[in-house]
């Protein structure tokens, strides 16, 4: 892997025809963190919004563009919903002022079900958002409070339904494989979530990632992991219910309505280029990806004097490019086109690593149907495993 000059500047003048067509914001701020949060944030220190978007300001400043034109826009963080309507309405205009979305082009925000009044909901869909994910986790009020989640079950529920009056896209996040959360009380969730007008669910099994609340209690012996097992059986659970009630499995951890994929994500799974900006924002521009600081007060005190915060930039080889292709695609369900793979990356994807590919397809882990290299059902239950290996 390459490394950048010291003087690499993450903010190239792109000719619009060839820049990026996707832009992500990260929102840092939450009321609290949870347990198992290792995201980028802080809690309870609404003090530092005013200096955060005057700082977003002078990020996006630096793209010396009028505007660029993209076809997804992704608030995440964090909680963006967090911000009051002032502060959600600045930061979209000063999105809004540096890119235009496409006609039919998807706008999205995370949100979470604590504190998202009619106000809100009613500023973002004027504001032109038009697909809203809520953090919602589970339907199951000691779940919840496993998790350190500020709602309850019949506050998410009554969040669903006003939302769903306001926007036509809309999707919901569920997590699996959390202490004492019993088979019976995920396949309620699950059913709670597919009675209701969602476009898209999102199921991810919980992580214990270093560094977080949850992983020091587990090293303690104060929180226990779900045993292997019950959590393959959560995941079965979920990629039969969820397309039997007209959800399609389109990625590991993603289900959607047709047509109601995320296109935002579809960007990333493609291992395309997009902007970045905010606090621990990751991007991929010109072939080379940087993060930003991820430390928020460090990002904020850079940028209020102008200067660029980043944490680490690499800039891809061919060969990584075709590595990192084959890692993300395979995370579609429909896996990844050899026709189109072999035209984009001048390689042929049966001859590229051909051992490991052949001795995942010889252990019933990987196929190759319709001319697409894709994980077999077997395979999904240890896709990070096989996936690290092209790595």
């Amino acid at each position: 892997m390459a490394t950048v000059s010291d003087d690499f500047d993450p903010y190239p003048v792109l000719d619009a025809a060839c820049a990026p067509r996707a832009a992500y914001f990260h929102v840092p701020f939450c009321l609290h963190r949870c347990g198992y949060c290792d995201f980028t944030l802080v809690a309870e220190r609404d003090d530092l919004i005013p200096a955060w978007l005057a700082a977003l300001q002078n990020e996006l400043s630096r793209l010396q563009q009028q505007r660029y034109p993209v076809d997804t826009i992704f608030i995440g963080g964090g909680t963006p919903t967090h911000l009051n309507v002032e502060q959600l309405t600045q930061l979209i205009e000063l999105i809004t002022a540096n890119f235009v979305l496409s006609d039919g082009g998807e706008f999205s925000i995370e949100a979470n079900p604590d504190g998202l009044d009619n106000d809100r909901l009613d500023a973002l869909r004027d504001l032109g958002v038009n697909r809203l994910s809520l953090g919602v986790q589970s339907f199951d009020d000691q779940v919840l409070k496993t998790l350190e989640r500020q709602h309850s079950r019949d506050e998410a529920l009554d969040v669903v339904e006003r939302a769903a009056e306001r926007f036509p896209n809309l999707s919901l996040d569920l997590i699996f494989g959390v202490p004492g959360l019993s088979a019976e009380s995920w396949l309620e969730s699950l059913s709670t979530a597919t009675s209701l007008p969602l476009k898209h669910v999102s199921t991810y099994g919980l992580t214990f990632e270093k560094g977080t609340d949850f992983f020091q209690r587990m090293q303690k012996g104060n929180l226990a992991v779900m045993p292997d097992e019950l959590e393959r059986e959560m995941y079965a659970a979920a990629i039969q219910h969820l397309p039997d009630r007209g959800f399609q499995h389109y990625e590991i951890s993603n289900f959607a309505q047709p047509g109601f994929e995320c296109r935002h994500n579809m960007v990333y799974w493609s291992a395309d280029e997009y902007f970045a900006f905010g606090p621990g924002a990751a991007r991929y521009v010109a072939g080379v990806r940087s993060t930003n600081a991820r430390n928020v007060t460090r990002w904020i005190n850079s940028w209020a004097r102008s200067e660029i915060a980043l944490q680490e930039s690499e800039q891809l080889n061919a060969d990584e490019k075709i590595r990192e292709a084959v890692f993300l695609g395979l995370r579609r369900i429909g896996g990844i086109d050899l026709a189109r793979f072999e035209q984009r990356f001048g390689v042929c994807l049966r001859r590229y690593e051909a051992e490991i590919l052949q001795n995942h397809i010889d252990h019933g882990l990987l196929e190759i149907k319709s001319n697409h290299l894709r994980l077999t059902d077997d395979g999904r239950f240890v896709a990070d495993t096989v996936i690290s290996d092209f790595l």
